[in-house]
């Protein structure tokens, strides 16, 4: 079941799962630290077959961090943040019009890739990279703050009745 609430001054739909919401909130814990010390490379988001465990999406986000000589002349506004990340929101709502319809259950993993002297929690455990074989993949709007640049992409699993 999901909420709508406003992000990013756009609406979005927000998972009102107890256990969904806990086990994003220890991930994001993690994330935050790593991304503000430049140990994170890459987050992935795949869509997997509940029955099969096939990946059906992959929503991978590169991160890399702004180099001292490639920083713009000031710092962005609030409001110049605001508006790139809503139009990627933007961007991912409007990836409807061309993902396949997922008519099966799903679930999802969450990958970050770190860099070898992260701390990791012991609870989780190394991935293999659920890539999909033989994707349509999509570039998506890229984002950059004063210290990182991120650059999106989603890949999915032909629809075999169109191939």
């Amino acid at each position: 079941d999901f909420d709508r609430k406003k992000k990013y001054g756009i609406d979005v739909w927000v998972s009102n799962d107890a256990t969904v919401k806990d086990y994003l909130q220890k991930i994001m814990e993690s994330v935050e630290e790593w991304i503000s010390a430049g140990k994170i490379s890459k987050l992935v988001l795949a869509i997997k077959s509940r029955e099969s465990r096939e990946t059906l999406e992959r929503w991978q986000f590169d991160v890399q961090l702004v180099e001292e000589g490639e920083k713009a002349k000031g710092p962005k506004s609030e409001k110049t943040l605001q508006m790139e990340i809503q139009a990627i929101f933007r961007q991912i709502a409007a990836s409807v019009s061309f993902l396949p319809i997922v008519e099966e259950k799903c679930t999802f993993n969450i990958l970050v890739y770190t860099s070898a002297d992260a701390e990791v929690p012991t609870t989780w455990a190394d991935s293999d990279p659920l890539h999909i074989k033989n994707p349509e993949q999509v570039r998506l709007r890229s984002f950059a703050t004063d210290a990182h640049r991120v650059e999106a992409m989603v890949a999915y699993r032909r629809d075999p009745d169109l191939c």
